[in-house]
């Protein structure tokens, strides 16, 4: 059975208590008009529907939880995940999942600026587009987009890794692209299909990092 948590009549703070005290159990947003800060640190293995819009940093330090917004996300949206998933069947805004630490995170439309800014071993699918220096100084985890890149994608990147089907404009420093093999073909099948999203592996392009710019050379030492 479904509780119902409604913000025609309830706070952001009321609703967040509730679903923040909660064990285990399946929730449904209602009435969300673009509220700021929903369902933000959960600590419990909850089904949450937030039906329709959400404002910055929907889902930020989540952990355990599955959370699905029926419509479009802002700024920040699953900031700081931890472990269990977030999708968006909209749009997001800028820094997705930013400092993510693990889970799934699939925005089944496209993402803004920044999407993955030091990921730190979040997986992120994106149905569509992301735009410039998404996967900005990533650490750790996957970014897999079906659609295009914006500029400097990657910069600074240290780990993570890059799937991209479409055009990138531009790679950001450190970051070049590296070959396909069979296990990265597999990743990425396996990330669509935890993603429930349709696609061949084998149309993406691997990005990483070149491994220069965070390593000391004594070849450089005047540009230190």
């Amino acid at each position: 059975m479904t509780a119902d948590l409604d913000l025609a009549t309830l706070s952001v703070r009321q609703v967040n208590a509730a679903l923040q005290q909660a064990q285990e159990g399946s929730y449904r947003v209602l009435h969300p008009g673009g509220a700021h800060a929903l369902a933000c640190g959960l600590d419990a293995p909850l089904e949450i529907s937030i039906d329709g819009h959400a404002g910055y940093y929907c889902a930020g330090m989540s952990k355990e939880a599955d959370i699905t917004v029926m419509g479009n996300a802002g700024t920040g949206c699953a900031e700081n995940v931890m472990s269990g998933s977030v999708r968006v069947k909209g749009d997001v805004s800028q820094s997705l999942a930013a400092s993510g630490h693990g889970g799934l995170v699939v925005v089944e439309g496209s993402a803004s600026a920044r999407a993955g800014i030091s990921m730190k071993g979040v997986d992120i699918v994106v149905g569509g587009d992301v735009g410039h220096m998404s996967a900005f100084m990533a650490q750790a985890g996957r970014l897999v987009v079906l659609g295009d890149a914006g500029t400097d994608l990657g910069d600074s990147i240290y780990e993570a890794e890059i799937y991209i089907r479409g055009n990138v404009a531009s790679l950001g420093a450190d970051c070049i692209q590296k070959p396909m093999e069979e296990q990265h073909l597999a990743v990425v099948s396996q990330l669509l299909d935890r993603a429930r999203l349709d696609a061949d592996p084998a149309s993406f392009t691997r990005y990483g990092s070149a491994r220069k710019l965070y390593h000391f050379s004594i070849d450089h030492m005047d540009e230190y």
